[in-house]
């Protein structure tokens, strides 16, 4: 019977990405989170893990990654002005009429 477990990959004893230590027993190297899904890869670049940009524009990111913002749907100007017409009419004929 073959079993449906698969083969636990073993890390290496020191990660080739940052170069600390990993422990024998770990999935993932616990300084930069190198695994073997990710790629205990020679040559990657030890900038490359989660390194600021210095030339990051979070304005063009928001542009880029949302778009232009879509105008809320709202009363039009021309319907807040009647009814504040309408309101001061009432208000009048509210006045007037006590008197």
């Amino acid at each position: 019977m073959k079993s449906n477990r698969k083969k636990r990959l073993r890390p290496p004893e020191v990660c080739p990405v940052c170069h600390d230590e990993v422990p024998a027993n770990a999935l993932a190297c616990p300084q930069c989170g190198a695994d073997h899904n990710s790629g205990w890869r020679e040559d990657a670049d030890e900038n490359d893990i989660a390194a600021p940009d210095d030339e990051f524009d979070y304005e063009k990111f928001v542009r880029e990654e949302f778009g232009t913002p879509i105008k809320p749907a709202g009363i039009k100007t021309v319907w807040w002005i009647t009814a504040m017409l309408l309101a001061i009419a009432l208000l009048v004929l509210y006045l007037y009429g006590l008197m």
